[in-house]
């Protein structure tokens, strides 16, 4: 495994925590994603308990938190249990040694774009605060335009100044960003605040989503994308986020490890430019 890959939970979604912990430990993945969903799912303290073993026993590293989200920005109401959960993922975030949560906006609802940017102000706030106290980063993910459901914030360049404002970190989703206008300087000018980049690949003229692929198997550029995240500076690992019908075709016993290997040769190739 490339020593800067790391493989989402979200790739293998279909898998319950234990056997996401089988998998990895069954493929030599030392670096990983945990999705909060899986932990949720098996009851949050046994969950912990669980991947901290494995931390302990294995070194197996936690670069990220992942599927926070989202708030109901036009309903404060249910800020209050949204900010619990939150902080629930700071506990055990902090119990693993996370290195960053990532999270989405939440959709804005009938709120203007301006408008759902105060309401993430004022809900996340304090919950903020409380990371910042702990020296655990967020980082905020834009989405798919498709995915007004868990985001209102589709560019690169809104999630900068969003995040900038708010004072966390981005997640730059490339399958997401990959087509967009002046993305090279972007990504120089603003990767101080980039904490995590996903990647996967797509075929142009997929009309659904997720609808992801294998990097290599689509029409994303990676290693330019890649490239310029690695010249720019950024320092940490590239994670796979796989999901959608493709890898469920496939297999995730195949397309993970594929993917992996993929991955690292576009990695090994910009790296040594």
């Amino acid at each position: 495994m490339h020593p800067r890959t790391c493989v989402s939970a979200i790739s293998t979604y279909r898998l319950s925590l234990p056997e996401d912990l089988e998998f990895w430990a069954r493929h030599g993945i030392g670096c990983v994603g945990v999705s909060v969903a899986k932990l949720e799912a098996h009851g949050w303290a046994a969950g912990t308990r669980l991947v901290a073993d494995a931390v302990r026993e294995r070194g197996l590293r936690v670069a990220n938190l992942i599927g926070l989200g989202p708030f109901h920005l036009d309903d404060p109401g249910q800020w209050p249990a949204q900010r619990e959960r939150l902080t629930r993922a700071l506990d055990t975030a902090s119990a693993l040694g996370a290195e960053c949560i990532v999270f989405t906006t939440g959709p804005a609802g009938a709120l203007a774009w301006e408008a759902a940017a105060d309401a993430l102000h004022a809900a996340m706030g304090p919950v903020i605060a409380d990371a910042t106290a702990r020296g655990i980063p967020f980082a905020i993910e834009h989405t798919n335009s498709l995915r007004v459901d868990v985001g209102f914030v589709h560019t690169l360049r809104d999630v900068v100044d969003l995040a900038r404002r708010l004072g966390t970190g981005v997640c730059m989703e490339v399958n997401a960003c990959w087509a967009e206008r002046g993305l090279e300087a972007t990504i120089r000018s603003d990767v101080d605040v980039i904490r995590l980049v996903q990647v996967s690949d797509f075929a142009v003229g997929t009309l659904s989503t997720p609808n992801r692929l294998v990097p290599g198997d689509g029409d994303i550029p990676l290693a330019r994308i890649l490239g310029d995240v690695v010249a720019a500076g950024y320092p940490g690992v590239f994670d796979l986020e796989l999901i959608g019908p493709r890898i469920d075709e496939e297999g995730y016993e195949a397309a993970v490890p594929r993917a992996l290997a993929n991955l690292a040769a576009i990695l090994e190739s910009v790296t040594t430019r």
